[in-house]
């Protein structure tokens, strides 16, 4: 009895992992790819703006994570607990004796695996890359030219202004270029040529410019417009370095860590108020234990599927999903406004879904598929028909 038991641990577990993972995987490459595509039209000015996308995608993982890992568990719960009622295996397991809270158990121990996981993303990753994604940020947008062009691009820094029509594929050989800045007394000069090569010094500070075939019209001493041709002409550019971070990590409550956390409402000081504080706090710690609730939420409204009601099924779990989320978030913003005490603002909320989950569990027990969720949505569907069936119908007409 103790090796069928195993195995059926293995075989439920088996069938989860790979929705698991695929959903997962799917929602978290999803959500970054729709957020890079924003990030470089956000750094479109920046010549550098390719070279930051990766670090600040591969900062933005630890957030999309989080946000995608209940919503990927609770689909693969419905996909296999589904899969499990479509194929009759649910009532095989229950006429053999297995009770549905023995089928619900190795779910239960991942989302208490899930949780813990959940714990440390929310409450030690997400901090450290949510402030190296600002600082990188922060140095993509206030980073001076990097000695590349891209053609047709425009580079202006610090009132230099550079474009070229093309240029090969490492940006430093340029065809029809065109350069306005400000020569050693401050007037404005324009140069134009033909074609340019870039060449970066190894200190990296400045670029030297080989122009040929090509004119140069300033102003000169005497205040009167010169305009020169010239075959070959070489000039340099300083590099402007990015600036630094404005403030050290800590400035928002979302960058600080569990332990940071608790400190600082400890503290007689703290950088934000406490209600600020604790309210981020219990919300990280809200949002992870409700992964091993979701199977209990899950089983009731995956076995409905059976019953023809999966659709109704699966979008009341995903209305609940998100009034969960916006019920912390208005809870956060509760305590942090100092309107609500923190702990009922957050564990109020986790209560009323984590109890709703239990009920339907429960409910479900004695007659699976048949939940107080699927009873709502055929009384909705009957009302419904009654009251299209009372409405007066159309008179025919009759034929002439």
């Amino acid at each position: 009895m103790s090796f069928g038991l195993r195995l059926l641990d293995r075989y439920l577990l088996r069938l989860l992992i790979w929705p698991l993972l695929g959903c997962l995987g799917v929602t978290v490459v999803a959500l970054l790819l729709e957020r890079i595509l924003r990030l470089l039209d956000e750094l479109s000015q920046s010549s550098a703006r390719f070279g930051y996308v990766t670090q600040l995608a591969a900062n933005l993982t630890p957030h999309y994570l989080g946000l995608a890992l209940p919503v990927a568990f609770f689909v693969a719960l419905f996909i296999v607990i589904a899969r499990l009622s479509d194929g009759s295996e649910i009532d095989a397991l229950l006429a053999s004796g297995q009770s549905l809270e023995r089928i619900a158990a190795p779910f239960l121990a991942v989302g208490v695996a899930l949780s813990i996981f959940s714990f440390v993303v929310f409450g030690y990753l997400q901090p450290y890359s949510r402030y190296t994604f600002r600082a990188v940020m922060h140095a993509a947008v206030n980073a001076g030219w990097n000695g590349r062009l891209a053609g047709g691009a425009f580079i202006d820094d610090k009132g230099s202004l550079m474009t070229a029509d093309s240029a090969d594929m490492s940006g430093q050989r340029l065809t029809h270029v065109f350069i306005r800045r400000l020569d050693p007394r401050g007037h404005e000069e324009i140069i134009t040529a033909a074609t340019a090569d870039l060449k970066m010094d190894p200190a990296g500070k400045t670029v030297t410019m080989d122009l040929r075939n090509g004119r140069r019209i300033g102003i000169d001493v005497n205040g009167a417009y010169r305009n020169l041709a010239f075959t070959s002409l070489t000039t340099q550019t300083p590099l402007a370095a990015a600036a630094a971070l404005l403030r050290d990590r800590g400035g928002d409550e979302r960058e600080l860590t569990m332990g940071e956390l608790s400190q600082q409402a400890r503290s007689a000081h703290p950088v934000v108020s406490k209600g600020t504080l604790m309210g981020e706090y219990y919300g990280r710690l809200a949002r992870a234990a409700f992964l091993p609730f979701l199977p209990l939420l899950a089983f009731p409204l995956g076995l409905a599927a059976k019953r023809g009601n999966r659709a109704p099924s699966l979008i009341m779990a995903g209305l609940l999903l998100l009034a969960f989320q916006h019920a912390l978030l208005l809870g956060q913003g509760l305590a942090k406004s100092g309107k609500l005490a923190p702990f009922p603002a957050i564990w109020i909320p986790f209560a009323i879904f984590a109890g709703l989950g239990v009920w339907l569990f429960v409910g479900s027990r004695t007659r699976p598929g048949d939940t107080p969720v699927s009873r709502l949505v055929r009384r909705i569907n009957n009302l419904v028909a009654r009251m299209v069936r009372a409405l007066p119908q159309p008179k025919k007409r009759k034929a002439a």
